[in-house]
This record gives structure tokens, sequence and C-alpha cells, in this order.
């Protein structure tokens, strides 16, 4: 018993001896001949072998960075051991700030391509379908023309810097122009069967491709065409490549290199305080602001181009996701195939004036015996410029088109073209992807310039009396705290800033230049603008994008298939050549609306198609009282 009573008055002088002489903090002092508190978290932190730790405290005149009088736990080659590991651990924050908003990239990166691609695809089969029903005799040798012009806008809408809407529109037509000219304008060609012929039929096909541009058999359309996808895919094409650059430049920040200066920094605030013995003491805000915001000068000055990229992925997810029926991408590419279909109308329109001029131009073809001889149908599409071509045009219809089936073949084609797609295709997805997207990108606008702050905030997770100023125990820190700039970084008082990272440098310019170039490319902003004129145009395009407060997921009808070709995709500023075209309505006519019995009204003139009533009929409607609707 007493054995057991001496050992409990021993623990308690171990305990008051050691609350009196421990400073405040809870810390070990080098002071107390020992650096046992040193090495465990030296090891705990595996830092590098704990063999370097000295057991107790000495004088080492190597020491570059730590350096104070008295003697100290460190040694130099500790001092390289802290080097290499506070990079590595200030590296690893930054990946793990950056995680989510890379995930956040990527992932919408691909969900937007997976969107765009199944769109491509759908609609392409969808216009192959047209040379099925319609063009039979066209149908084999156009499905690869098909697949190649959707290959280009897909290609287009993932960001392609080396992909032209116009040249694959043109591309396009240049083929389809022979196949139309020798099996639907002059079907006695045919497919020359004798092999003597090959070689004339190819040099005649290269000429008629090489023309095709001065004959201009399908008129204004291929034009119109390329006008209709330039404005709807504009905003998705932009969006690809700003996502592309958004991952660029997070990965370039993740990389980047920090200078030595910033690691002697570095060390001088996290690792200088141990070899005191002080392992659990905190560098003060001040200080830890200084040091971060010199050693990440170059991500900082990403911040300012970085919040334009953000403002501008933010307004082009919202043009995606309340786009009306004018600039629909949905709508523009489902539209494709009434374009095509009204190009082939328009060159049997004016099949003798077509196959006259290129026999000026590429002469006679011989005709030679058919290997299959299929009489072409024509599948109209309603229009408003479609029916005034027809009007004034004074070439009559090929034999082929059977008069009373016409009205026919307009009703199957509508019917065959899906206005409006249902409540769980990717025109749905495609909306609900870029409000998800517009609300999430939002809280990194300033990832970038309050980086530094953040990688501070989580080395003062515990709140303190004192703080570790770089050489030595301090109330508060009594430093200037610097801006985050490069001019700013001039008067740090912490560590030395010449320059910024290349690598962050050049990401910065691809910045400035890809936000500036997309503004002017969608007509957002002038080449010569403000500040002012930017935020004037972007806010105008947006309302533009969703000032018709009626889309196609609100339950409106969505038209323009038929209106589309020629006066719904008509350019806003119309080119020289275009005067013929009807500007688009202001309103979509409802496809219903175009269907007869109709009234045609026209000044003060009204044609009326009803059945003739009975006098029983006519003088209940003389008797009822008008109200006007």
């Amino acid at each position: 018993m007493f054995r057991a009573a001496l050992q409990n008055v021993d623990l308690f002088w171990v305990i008051l001896l050691y609350v009196v002489f421990v400073p405040e903090t809870g810390c070990g002092s080098a002071d107390a001949d020992s650096c046992h508190e040193v090495k465990t978290a030296y090891m705990m932190r595996q830092i590098g072998p704990v063999e370097l730790v000295p057991d107790r405290p000495g004088t080492d005149d190597s020491l570059r960075v730590c350096v104070h009088p008295g003697p100290s736990c460190c040694t130099s080659k500790m001092e390289d051991s802290y080097m290499a590991a506070v990079r590595s651990e200030t590296q690893q924050k930054m990946r793990s700030y950056s995680f989510e908003l890379k995930y956040l990239i990527a992932g919408h990166t691909k969900a937007y391509h997976e969107t765009f691609e199944s769109l491509v695809s759908f609609t392409s089969n969808l216009t192959s379908t047209l040379f099925d029903s319609a063009y039979s005799s066209l149908a084999s040798n156009c499905r690869p023309l098909v697949f190649h012009l959707f290959s280009d806008i897909k290609r287009h809408l993932s960001g392609d810097s080396n992909s032209s809407l116009d040249n694959a529109v043109r591309r396009f037509y240049n083929d389809l122009f022979p196949l139309v000219y020798r099996r639907l304008l002059n079907p006695g060609i045919g497919h020359l069967s004798t092999p003597s012929y090959s070689s004339l039929s190819t040099n005649h096909d290269e000429c008629l491709r090489l023309t095709r541009q001065d004959v201009s058999p399908f008129g204004l359309h291929p034009r119109l065409l390329v006008s209709s996808l330039s404005r709807a895919l504009g905003p998705g094409r932009a969006l690809s490549r700003l996502l592309q650059l958004a991952g660029e430049v997070v990965n370039a920040t993740e990389k980047t290199t920090l200078s030595r200066e910033c690691g002697r920094g570095l060390v001088r605030m996290q690792y200088c305080s141990h070899c005191r013995g002080l392992t659990l003491i905190r560098p003060c805000t001040g200080l830890c602001v200084n040091i971060m915001r010199g050693c990440l000068v170059g991500v900082s000055e990403l911040g300012a181009p970085w919040g334009s990229l953000v403002v501008l992925l933010q307004r082009l997810a919202a043009t995606l996701a309340t786009s009306s029926n004018h600039n629909s991408m949905e709508l523009a590419l489902l539209a494709v195939r009434n374009h095509v279909n009204d190009a082939i109308l328009h060159a049997q329109l004016h099949g003798p004036r077509i196959t006259a001029t290129v026999e000026k131009v590429c002469g006679p073809q011989a005709a030679g015996s058919m290997t299959t001889s299929t009489q072409p149908t024509i599948l109209h599409t309603t229009t408003h410029a479609a029916s005034a071509t027809t009007e004034k045009s004074s070439v009559t219809l090929p034999p082929s088109v059977d008069p009373p089936n016409h009205h026919r073949l307009q009703l199957q084609a509508r019917r065959s073209f899906p206005l409006k797609g249902s409540r769980g295709d990717k025109s749905r997805s495609l909306k609900k992807l870029s409000r998800e997207f517009q609300g999430s990108i939002q809280r990194y606008q300033w990832f970038f310039s309050e980086l530094p702050e953040m990688l501070c905030e989580s080395e003062m997770e515990v709140e303190q009396h004192t703080c570790w100023s770089g050489q030595d125990v301090v109330e508060s820190y009594a430093g200037r705290v610097v801006g985050s700039t490069l001019k700013a970084q001039k008067e740090n008082p912490e560590m030395t800033v010449r320059n910024t990272d290349p690598v962050l440098k050049a990401a910065k310019q691809k910045l400035e230049q890809l936000t500036q170039e997309l503004l002017v490319e969608l007509g957002w902003a002038s080449k010569a603008r403000g500040r002012g004129e930017e935020e004037e145009g972007g806010s105008a395009q947006t309302d533009g994008g969703s000032g018709d407060d009626c889309d196609d997921e609100d339950g409106c009808e969505a038209s323009g298939e038929e209106s589309g070709d020629e006066t719904g995709d008509a350019p806003s500023g119309r080119s020289p050549g275009t005067k013929d075209v009807a500007p688009p309505p202001r309103r979509p006519v409802p496809p219903q609306h175009l269907s007869p019995p109709q009234v045609a009204v026209h000044g003060s003139a009204h044609t009326t198609m009803f059945e003739p009533l009975t006098m029983v009929t006519l003088l209940l409607l003389l008797l009822s009282p008008w109200e006007p609707r």
C-alpha cells in the first residue's frame, strides 16, 4: 500500500512539473533538451527518414531557411525534406480543392458530347429516310453523303477548330448534284451499262461538281442551310470549346510548379516552428495569405479571365436551356431534311434551265442504256417561299408528279416529320442538362481568385491566442498583407515574386482570347467594345434566346419544319441575292392552320371554302346574336 501511495505522489509531481514548465501552446520545446516531439511529428507526417531527426537539439551552421539563435532540432537534410514535403502537400491541397470543379467540367463535357452525338445521329437517320421514301433511285448513293454531312456537323459541335459548316454543306451539295442531274433531271442517262462510258461519266460528274455553285441548281437552299445551322449550332459549339479550355486550365493549375522561393516561404511558415519544438502552433493568418498569394500569383492572375469564362458558360447554357423555335438546335438539325428536299424540288422545277446550262458548260453526255429505270417521286414541303417559287416559275412539274396525289404527299410529308419530341427524348435532356450546368458552374466564378485564401483557411482550423510569424511566436501578425496580383506582389514582405509560371501565363492568354473571340462570333460583343457594351450585348442575346415565353418543353407547338426552310431559317441580316426570301414570322404558324379547309385573307377580300348551307341554317345564322371573338 505504501508503494502504491508513493507511485501516486510521483505521478502528481510529474503532472505538476509538466503543467508549470510546458508552454501555454502545449508544445514541446527544444530547450527541454529533447527533440522527441519533433521526431514524432516528422514520422507521423511521413516527411522523410526519421533517422534524420536528432535526439537532442544542437547547432547546424548549414541551415538556410530556419535560422535562429540557440539550439535547433533541424538539420540541413531535414530542411531539404521539409522543402519537398511542403511542396507536395500544397499541390495535394490544390488538387483536393479543384477536384469537384474538375469533375463538374469533365462530367458535363461528356454529357454534352453524348447528347449532341445522339441528336446528330437521330437527325442523320431521319434525313436518310427522305431518300428511301421519296427518291429511291438516289438512296444507295446519297446515304454516304448524308453520313459525311452529319459527321462534319458533329465535329463542328464538338468544337473542332478545323471544321467548317460552309465547307461541309458545299461538299454535300457538290456531290449530290451529279446524282440529281443524271437520275432525276435526265433519267435517260441513268446508269451507263457500257464500260467505255465510265471514264466519260466520271469526267462529266466532276465537271458538275466544279460548276455546281455557278449553275446554282438548288437555288438559295444551300445558303439557307448554312445560315440556319450556323445560327442554331453556334451556342453548342462555343460551349464545347469553352468546356475543353476550362478543363485544360484546371489541369494546368494542378500541375503548376511551385518555385524554390515559394518552397522556402512555405517551409518557414509551416515547419520552422518545429525546429524549436513547437509542433502544434499554427501560422498567423497574414503570414499564410502573403506566402500563399506569392506562391499562387500565377493562379490568382487567372481569376479575372476565368470569371469571364464562367459568365459566358452560364449565358450559353441559358441559351440552350431556353432556346425558342427560331434558334433551337434540335429544330435546326431536324429541318436539314426539309432543306435537302426543297433543294431537290427546286432542281426538278428548273430542270430544263439547269440541263441547258450544264450542256453549255460541261457538254452533252451521251445517253446509254439504263440498268434500272426508276421514276422519281417528289416529296413536297409546304413553305411560303416554296409556294412563291412555284407560282413565279414558268416551268411545269415533271411528268412523274401526279397532281391528284400532290396534296396527299404533302400531308404525308408533314406527318412523317416529328414536329415535337416526346417528354423523354434528347431535346428535353439537353434543356435539363443545360439548366443543371448553369446553376452548378456559377459557384466557381471566383475559384482561382479565392484559392490562396481557401488554402489558408485549412491551416486555421484551430483558433489560438498566439501564432507563428515565421520567426517567433506572436500574438498577431505585424506585416502588411498585400494583394494577389503580380504588381501587388512586389511589396510582399515574406517572399520575392519576379514572374509567373509560363504555363499559367499561356493559359491566361488563351482564356482572354477565346472568350473575346466567342463573344464576337456569337454577336454578343464587338471587337472594339467596352465593358458596358459586352454586358449589354450579352443580356440582349440571352433575352433573345428566352424572350419567346413558349418553348418546346412547356408544351408549345414547334413549327418551323415547313416555314423553317426558306422562311424561318432565313438569316436576319440577309446578304445580296436573297431578296425574294420572306423574313421569319414573329410567331410560328401552327401546322394545323395550313391544312384545308382554310381562309385566305388578302386586304378586304375574303375567300372562304365551305359546304352549301340549307335555308334553315342560314336563317339561324342571321337571327343569332353576333358576339365578337
